[in-house]
């Protein structure tokens, strides 16, 4: 059995190459003026999920005494599992749905560059 601190990197990578797709998906149905769909909803939930467990178990870690490198990696966990519900409540119910699919793609892709970061500062 995976030690936490290995589940931790996976669950790292996993939401690291995770967000690449959802930001990836997004910017092709906004090039294709497509609305996102119910399978990318579902998709983005269970990012979530995988972004929430990934910094459970860097919080246990962090109160079983281990510490990251730099401090910086907490405020990265932090904005990690923050950010699409922050953008789901500011984009949701506007008109254009086309505005939905740039917003989740680019907003994704910045969470992609923040994992990036979550490593480096591990």
């Amino acid at each position: 059995m995976p030690s936490l601190v290995e589940l931790h990197f996976i669950l790292g990578r996993t939401f690291m190459f995770f967000v690449l797709a959802m930001g990836l998906w997004g910017m092709v149905a906004y090039v294709r003026k497509q609305p996102l769909g119910p399978n990318y909803w579902g998709a983005l939930v269970i990012g979530e999920i995988v972004g929430v467990l990934q910094v459970i178990l860097g919080v246990i870690q962090w109160l079983g005494g281990s510490q990251p490198a730099r401090g910086i990696h907490f405020l990265y966990g932090s904005l990690a599992i923050v950010i699409w519900p922050a953008t789901f409540g500011y984009v949701r119910g506007q008109q254009e749905s086309q505005t939905e699919s740039l917003v989740f793609g680019l907003v994704s892709l910045f969470l992609f560059g923040i994992a990036i970061r979550a490593f480096t500062t591990g």
